[in-house]
């Protein structure tokens, strides 16, 4: 049997160790929950019924189980890493270590059965463990029993009850949850409070609560049944091939439906508070918004999406996500079209948030921006693309305490840091492929990467094959630098001189990480030439644009790179490396010519340059 150490050094890059197989085994769930909720002590009940399906290799003599709200008790890790982390995250601080006891968050395991057999267990903090009577033998189903009782906290970090807006109950990571295993092995990580990865599975989920409370959940609601002395109502929700289950209620919820296209509806939850206005028109926007996130990422595959007011930002779950909503109309988009996008690419990927934050959170950024300027910008086609988030990585670059996209997400040192990994340098990776591939290549390539993978967890070697695949180039080298090293991107033109054959054109590559360079010179006459400069390991290079010249590949050994062109040196205006801004250069100072910067200093020309 395999067990995951967290800090286990061969599998820091385990988005790198895997073949890229989408065939891959994996393993299933299938929850059924019933809870029963006190809205006066906010505790409820549950009993759930666990049919596992090992579809692995592997004989497995024990489980984990993720029991979230015990990281919201004085003394937890969550609580240690938020009084202790050099700039922990606003909001959490201290206040798990004021909680008192009604405000603490628990689950407590009552009895837990294999195949109607007792188990021992144990509890860690925000895992258990289940030594098993009987081994789970390859390909073997079993059923595990739980009988549990719960305390939902005060909200402080994404579940919780009373939030900062009123909602009674924000439910996500609400239950116990048994581990994921899969190549690599079990994956029983603490709850800090950053990132998740479970099985695929189905989630059969009664909720049963006050009657004058309104409930949003994952899935679609099967039936409501109200209990005989009316006090009580039974909401079952239904969710198929989801890797997770949340759910929100409230007495003052208003309930809108806004029909999207044929086959899917988005329920928007909210309190009709002095923002009313606000959360009335976010169903427009989600018309128009919807489709246009389909035609770049693919189809969404389940019948409902729930927008649900609570939690203490915006967190993502299976057809749901929990928001705040006392917010400016494009603020309140904005968070709810980010949330929506992670239907893609997390909750229908289901990759390794723990190491693989930055294809989730990144790649959702990436659309995120390009989506609210398609709604709110009637020239998105021509913004300049991700410019905040360069901003952000170049700001944190320039502190020093980048870490490479190979760090777990709990062990950053910097909250800053983590930020900027997973939301901007994930972003800005996918900015930088279609620097790379080209655009139209590159939108073809996301869209197969979804098609070929969805609901299979994949790694970063299988997102770098479906690259390579559709593109035709070799790009092992650019995840080799931009993923496992904090290596930098920054090239400069370093000379433009006279020669006998006429203006010869030196450049430097100043970073250590190298690129392919797109260079644009531009004459007097407003006439424009574009020279296309491979980079010699990517064995190929992007399609041409019509006037665009194909120079000799620049070897990654070489700093250095001169072309002649046969031009008089005063009829040129300009010329710029990168003119788009898509290439992610630390220094954009030092890409033109002539440079506007007065005080930058020009390098000279090696004697060793690599010529066309």
């Amino acid at each position: 049997m395999l067990t995951r150490g967290i800090l286990g050094l061969s599998l820091v890059i385990l988005g790198f160790t895997a073949l890229a197989q989408p065939d891959r085994w994996q393993q299933q769930v299938e929850y059924k929950m019933n809870i029963d909720m006190d809205v006066e002590t906010n505790q409820f009940t549950g009993f759930q019924k666990l049919k596992y399906y090992n579809n692995s290799p592997d004989t497995l003599d024990k489980v984990f189980y993720h029991l979230y709200f015990n990281a919201f008790q004085p003394g937890s890790m969550m609580d240690v890493r938020s009084r202790t982390h050099t700039d922990a995250r606003r909001g959490v601080n201290d206040r798990i270590f004021k909680l008192e006891a009604d405000e603490i968050g628990y689950h407590k395991i009552k009895s837990f059965k294999q195949n109607g057999k007792n188990v021992n267990t144990s509890v860690d903090g925000t895992i258990m463990t289940a030594r098993l009577s009987s081994p789970i033998l390859p390909g073997e189903t079993v059923v595990f029993d739980m009988e549990f009782e719960s305390q939902v906290p005060i909200q402080i970090r994404r579940n919780g009850r009373d939030n900062a807006e009123g909602i009674r109950y924000s439910m996500g990571q609400w239950f116990p949850k048994i581990a994921e295993y899969d190549y690599s092995g079990w994956h029983p990580h603490d709850y800090i409070a950053r990132e998740f990865y479970s099985p695929w599975g189905d989630y059969d989920v009664t909720i049963n609560i006050d009657s004058d409370y309104v409930v949003g959940a994952s899935g679609v609601l099967q039936s409501t049944e109200v209990s005989k002395n009316d006090k009580k109502t039974a909401h079952r929700y239904l969710a198929e091939n989801v890797h997770d289950f949340a759910w929100g209620a409230d007495p003052d919820y208003t309930h809108d439906v806004v029909n999207i296209r044929e086959g899917l509806d988005v329920h928007i939850y909210y309190q009709t508070d002095t923002l009313k206005e606000q959360w009335q028109q976010l169903g427009e926007y989600m018309k128009k918004a919807v489709p246009f996130i389909e035609s770049k990422c693919g189809k969404y595959p389940y019948p409902v999406y729930k927008i649900i007011q609570g939690g203490d930002g915006g967190m993502e779950y299976p057809m749901a996500t929990l928001m705040i909503g006392h917010k400016s109309l494009k603020s309140l988009v904005g968070t709810a079209v980010h949330e929506i996008i992670h239907s893609w690419y997390q909750l229908v990927l289901g990759t390794n948030e723990s190491y693989l934050y930055w294809m989730d959170e990144g790649f959702d950024q990436y659309y995120d921006e390009m989506t609210m300027s398609y709604l709110f910008d009637e020239n998105y086609e021509s913004r300049k693309p991700m410019s905040g988030y360069y901003r952000y990585y170049k700001g944190v670059v320039e502190s020093g305490k980048e870490e490479p996209l190979t760090t777990h997400a709990d062990h950053f040192e910097n909250h800053r840091a983590y930020g900027m990994a997973a939301y901007g340098k994930g972003a800005l990776a996918l900015q930088n492929l279609e620097y790379i591939m080209g655009r139209a290549v590159f939108d073809r390539a996301m869209l197969r990467y979804y098609d070929t993978w969805k609901f299979k967890h994949p790694n970063a070697v299988d997102f770098e094959v479906i690259m390579e695949k559709e593109s035709g180039l070799e790009l092992s080298w650019f995840f080799d630098y931009w993923v496992k090293t904090t290596k930098t991107i920054d090239y400069a033109i370093s000379n433009v001189n006279t020669v006998k054959a006429g203006v010869e054109i030196s450049m430097e590559r100043m970073g250590l990480m190298p690129m392919p360079l797109d260079v644009v010179l531009t004459k007097k006459d407003g006439t424009i030439q574009q020279y296309y400069i491979p980079l010699g390991m990517m064995r190929g290079h992007r399609e041409l644009s019509q006037n665009e010249t194909l120079m000799t590949p620049w070897k990654w050994v070489n700093p250095y790179y001169s072309f002649v062109i046969d031009i008089e040196e005063d009829e040129i205006k300009s010329i710029e490396i990168d003119p788009s801004r898509r290439m992610i250069d630390i220094n954009y100072d030092n890409n033109e010519y002539p440079n506007r910067n007065s005080e930058l200093e020009i390098k000279g020309k090696s004697d060793k340059l690599e010529n066309n």
